[in-house]
């Protein structure tokens, strides 16, 4: 129940409509919205209510959480001083991630987003930290190919994919991210440090826009309803590190169109999340792997939690490669 008014009930529902028609009765369960916890969820796929999506029988939960939880208190939260090793040069020198901290990924499509997400997981082994990959609204095959990765890794030891996909309703493709949350805040609570990857809120504002003007939402700017921010805000802030227990970092990933990082969705999660990798189609093309923009890209905490030999060594680099790309352009632009 999503929407409730004094004459009418606004209802997401999960599942495919087939059989569902006008005049049906309905009976309410008496619970809010729930998503399954436990260890038995680490090396599986399951869909956002918990069901296995890899043939592997019914997945041992402990108990059921609420999808939707308050985030910490600013008081129970711990500085961000360890840092999370995503194995890639780039990002650890130059915008270092730290464990609780909110790094978001953006740019264009094909610009290899999915491909640094998958390669901190991959990097994690041996770490002690568990991964969570949530795939919001991809196709099934894109999925599909992401878990072998992982499994020809060995990285679904320490992993759990969380799935909706572009076949399943809008409903289910929303409460993907809120569910995952929920998985990974059982682990931060029992002290371990997550690493959750969503993949990624574009999709998932436009599952919720779906959602919205069917249930006669106004729409907003670009048909967005006024409440877009608050979605993907009261998302991100369930990730901190919190005193005597574990935390929980963020990876959300999010598609630009022609580059346009100021749009209405990019910005509203780069003011949300402590720090963007901005990915360029133009160093794509041109070969440099991975394409990271380094005057775009920022780190909003990640240098406390550097390492202090690494911090010594890369301290002057990012203002150095910068000053070398604009000579580069300028150049170019002589010859």
């Amino acid at each position: 129940a999503y929407d409730l008014s004094s004459d009418r009930v606004g209802v997401i529902l999960l599942d495919e409509m087939v059989g569902t028609s006008a005049g049906d009765q309905v009976r309410r369960t008496g619970m809010v919205m729930s998503a399954p916890v436990g260890p038995g969820i680490v090396g599986r796929v399951i869909d956002p209510t918990g069901r296995p999506l890899d043939g592997g029988g019914p997945v041992p939960a402990r108990e059921q959480w609420p999808i939707e939880r308050p985030a910490t208190e600013i008081m129970q939260r711990a500085p961000v001083d360890t840092p999370l090793q995503t194995g890639i040069k780039a990002i650890d020198a130059l915008v270092p991630i730290g464990r609780g901290q909110r790094e978001l990924i953006l740019g264009d499509r094909q610009t290899g987003k999915t491909a640094i997400a998958v390669d901190t997981i991959l990097n994690q082994r041996d770490q002690g930290v568990i991964c969570i990959y949530c795939a919001i609204g991809q196709r099934s095959s894109a999925v599909a190919q992401t878990v072998a990765d992982l499994r020809e890794a060995g990285a679904m030891r320490y992993s759990a994919v969380v799935v909706a996909t572009g076949d399943d309703p809008p409903g289910r493709q929303f409460i993907a991210p809120y569910a995952a949350t929920t998985m990974a805040e059982f682990f931060m609570e029992r002290g371990d440090d997550v690493l959750i990857v969503y993949d990624d809120l574009t999709r998932h504002a436009r599952a919720y826009r779906e959602l919205s003007l069917l249930l006669r939402r106004p729409p907003g700017r670009e048909a967005y309803p006024g409440d877009i921010f608050y979605i993907h805000s009261r998302l991100l802030e369930r990730h901190t590190r919190v005193k005597g227990a574990g935390s929980m970092t963020a990876m959300p990933i999010v598609e630009t169109q022609a580059q346009n990082i100021a749009a209405y969705i990019p910005t509203n999660l780069i003011s949300i999340t402590d720090g963007q990798i901005y990915l360029s189609p133009k160093l794509f093309q041109h070969g440099v792997l991975p394409a990271i923009d380094v005057g775009r890209s920022v780190s909003r905490v990640g240098g406390q939690a550097q390492m202090p030999a690494y911090r010594a060594v890369t301290g002057d680099l990012r203002l150095s490669y910068s000053q070398f790309e604009e000579l580069e352009r300028f150049s170019r632009y002589g010859a």
